[in-house]
């Protein structure tokens, strides 16, 4: 066999160039594992503001003390990408490596567009989340929104339809419910509230192709349109309520008159 001396010298060349590849593995292992490369620093910055409003790089800096391993070629960026996106108010987080021993920390706040349920956020993605509302500015003034698992997105399509209805006669909305039945409850800036039925756009459609209901924004658009002479008509009192569920009009409750007596 080793009389050949093409295939001795092949031979011998290969197990040269393994021992020298063996060699560089070794030193680079070696290099690598020095202190020299250890994370020794890490710059935590918002993502696209200038400055964050309600993460705080200490949060920060307290979810990952001692739970980041490894070195500036170990670490696993993934594995602290997950980590940073458990703390409170971080919706994204994107991590890099900075020669030669730091980690560069870009987050995402969240930016709360309403409350959501009993103890969560909403976020203008229609994603729900949940952090400290004491941490919300003082004159924040949110809406709140209910609807059933999994249904964030169209609560919040439906309450921005509802607040451009409403908004030229300056009218907010306060609050909005889907049921698991998928009937909306509407609740105005002036106390207002609105029965708006189901809503044949948002769950399964009927087989027998009955949608049982007007359009959603139409029930919407023949109340605000009669609004103003509705108002007029009624010479100051106040409505309670109002149950659009009706396929040719709808229904209104006024408010209890209060009688003020003097003596």
């Amino acid at each position: 066999m080793f009389s050949d001396a093409r295939l001795t010298n092949f031979i011998a060349n290969t197990l040269a160039l393994l021992a020298v590849l063996a060699l560089i593995a070794g030193v680079v292992v070696w290099v690598a594992q020095r202190p020299y490369f250890a994370i020794a620093k890490i710059q935590i910055e918002p993502l696209q503001a200038d400055a964050f409003n309600y993460v705080s790089a200490a949060s920060v800096q307290a979810t990952i003390a001692g739970r980041v391993a490894g070195n500036f070629f170990s670490v696993d960026l993934d594995d602290t990408r997950h980590l940073l996106e458990t703390v409170p108010w971080v919706r994204h987080a994107q991590v890099r490596r900075v020669w030669p021993d730091a980690l560069r920390i870009q987050i995402e706040e969240q930016q709360p567009l309403a409350l959501w349920n009993e103890n969560q956020m909403i976020n203008t993605w229609g994603e729900s989340f949940s952090a400290n509302q004491g941490e919300l500015a003082d004159d924040a003034r949110l809406p709140q929104l209910n609807g059933p698992d999994s249904s964030e997105r169209l609560v919040v399509q439906r309450y921005a339809e509802i607040a451009r209805w409403f908004a030229p006669l300056n009218l907010s909305v306060h609050e909005v419910t889907l049921s698991p039945r998928y009937a909306w409850e509407v609740k105005l800036s002036d106390g207002v509230r609105l029965s708006l039925g189901r809503d044949p756009a948002a769950d399964v459609a009927d087989p027998h192709g009955r949608s049982g209901a007007l359009p959603f924004a139409a029930r919407i658009e023949r109340f605000v349109q009669a609004w103003p002479t509705l108002t007029e008509r009624l010479d100051g009192r106040a409505i309670s309520s109002a149950d659009l569920r009706y396929s040719n009009g709808f229904a209104i409750t006024l408010a209890p008159v209060s009688n003020i007596s003097t003596k």
